[in-house]
């Protein structure tokens, strides 16, 4: 419940609730007396392990296609389903000729289980158990014997479950065990497509090349004095977001629900995530905490979080945008946004988003951020319910240097996920020294301070802003929105109003971006990185 769920797509299915008895006993007895019938000779001890291992084997399929279908499962079972691998092995390899790669394929179904579990609740702590279960089936060669096999799919079970070992190293941040497993992963493509006359040798290779794209998609780097590269989390930690001060009159929304849209087909992508969704993803969630005392504090918080009657959504979308080249029928004049538009087609069947689509939304309390360069389509947004409403807009011009460089994500949503990557990137440094990095950090620290201070003492702001701030992830994204527009004002490539983020409602400028101790701060961290050249200067003089 501190943690907003995150959902990257829209589940198929209808809701069947998953229980532990009812059918999945009459599988378990189904499957007893077929043992039974089969091999009246087996000790009944050893028949009732290999019963429980089939029943156990079952149901973790059920979990699985429960939660690729949109079916609600609970967490409480994966321990059961984990006992498949603490069995006795000794008795399944003589009575039901087990393999090491079956216990593996086990393992890696586990795995995913509790990476599914993550995508539905955001809870960081499930990818360490993810992370524990594909870690395990490495350290112990599960799948070494695939490959004197001489059947491929097996080998594409071991291929796939390398994926998504490094997906889930990615979201951890392990950064080194991402490159050793990406050289393995090359080096089973290769036996496999050597020994197996495969179609899908191009696709394979695609993933490789995906991967290792989104490993170096940061513009900058923090070096240790060794030259080796610090490897930095920008997922909320404490102490990492501005307090409030006594006394701050906020709202008590608490964010339940972000939905994380992305449409940009030349970013770099890998798995379902462009980098901007990926970035997004890190900025919406808390640092991993052990399990064990995350759901310890479940039982306590879900009476709080139920009380809630108003859980706000955020909507982040980021995606390409255009305009309808003709009048469609049925449809307001207006821009769109994430059009993508399908061969021979027209603008009347493009699959966009316009912003009327979100009214339904707004009965609610609703934080939405565009990432298009048609962003300003949502600048005068309907509030028809009188609900708090925000939109965080992103600039819809870029300066070329800017430009060049979209492919590894946009610079607006790398402000909202980490400001001093963002800072550093339209300043044109690669890499950064980690004590100059650490004192940057802490300088930033004392700026959001001042900006949360900026943004609550302002007597002409709009409200709606103040709704969210008692929020922490929202109360961050906003900070970090404010200094993203205030360095982007002062940098000397950035000449057009276009090229600066905007806000529905708008945001008193100056009380907050053109504040002068806003851009006196800016300037000394411009200075501070021996990059001050690049920024005008003149508010010094009138400070």
């Amino acid at each position: 419940p501190e943690v907003p769920k995150l959902w990257g797509a829209t589940p198929r299915g209808g809701v069947v609730p998953l229980q532990g008895g009812g059918a999945g006993k009459n599988n378990k007895k189904q499957t007893l007396n077929a043992v039974s019938e089969a091999e009246d000779d087996i000790p009944l001890g050893e028949r009732k392990t290999v019963t429980d291992f089939c029943y156990l084997l079952d149901k973790s399929k059920q979990l699985f296609n429960g939660l690729r279908y949109g079916t609600q499962c609970r967490i409480q079972s994966l321990p059961q389903v984990t006992g498949c691998l603490f069995v006795d092995r000794q008795v399944l390899d003589s009575r039901y000729g087990l393999k090491r790669w079956q216990i593996g394929e086990v393992a890696s179904k586990i795995g995913q289980l509790y990476y599914h579990y993550y995508l539905r609740t955001s809870e960081t702590s499930y990818l360490n158990e993810a992370f524990s279960f594909y870690s395990a089936i490495r350290q112990r060669s599960y799948y070494y014997q695939v490959n004197k096999e001489d059947r491929p799919e097996l080998v594409v079970k071991k291929l796939r479950y390398y994926a998504r070992y490094i997906v889930v190293c990615l979201l951890l941040n392990k950064m080194d065990l991402v490159k050793v497993l990406v050289k393995e992963l090359s080096e089973e493509i290769e036996d496999y497509t050597q020994r197996f006359n495969t179609e899908d040798q191009l696709e394979w290779n695609l993933v490789l090349q995906e991967v290792a794209a989104f490993i170096e998609a940061d513009p900058a780097v923090v070096l240790n004095d060794n030259n080796s590269v610090l490897v930095t989390s920008n997922r909320l930690q404490d102490g990492s977001v501005p307090p409030l001060e006594q006394g701050m009159v906020v709202g008590q929304l608490v964010l339940a629900d972000a939905l994380i849209v992305g449409n940009c087909n030349n970013q770099v992508k890998f798995s379902e995530l462009t980098v901007d969704m990926f970035r997004m993803l890190q900025a919406l969630e808390r640092e991993p905490v052990n399990l064990a005392t995350q759901t310890s504090k479940q039982a306590t918080l879900v009476g709080f979080w139920c009380l809630q009657t108003k859980r706000p959504l955020l909507l982040f979308m980021t995606s390409a945008g255009t305009r309808p080249r003709k009048r469609c029928t049925g449809e307001s004049a207006g821009d769109w946004t994430g059009s993508r538009s399908e061969p021979g087609s027209d603008a009347c069947f493009r699959r966009s988003l316009h912003p009327g689509d979100l009214f339904p939304f707004t009965r609610k309390p609703l934080f939405v951020i565009v990432d298009s360069s048609n962003s300003t389509a949502y600048k005068n947004f309907s509030n028809l319910f009188g609900q708090p409403l925000v939109c965080l807009l992103s600039p819809t011009v870029y300066p070329k240097s800017v430009q060049d460089q979209s492919q590894r994500g946009s610079l607006f949503t790398l402000f909202l996920y980490s400001p001093l990557l963002g800072f550093s990137s339209v300043c044109g440094l690669s890499s950064v020294r980690r004590g100059l990095w650490e004192r940057a950090q802490d300088f930033l620290r004392k700026v959001f301070r001042d900006i949360g201070q900026m943004l609550t003492r302002s007597r002409s702001i709009d409200q709606a802003f103040l709704q969210f701030f008692g929020d922490e992830f929202l109360r961050l994204l906003l900070i970090r929105f404010v200094f993203c527009s205030a360095a982007l004002r002062l940098h000397k490539l950035f000449r057009e109003s276009r090229s600066f983020p905007e806000s529905y409602p708008e945001l008193p400028k100056q009380d907050t971006v053109e504040s002068g101790l806003l851009q006196k701060q800016v300037l000394e961290l411009a200075a501070m990185l021996d990059v001050q050249s690049l920024f005008w200067d003149d508010s010094l003089e009138s400070y």
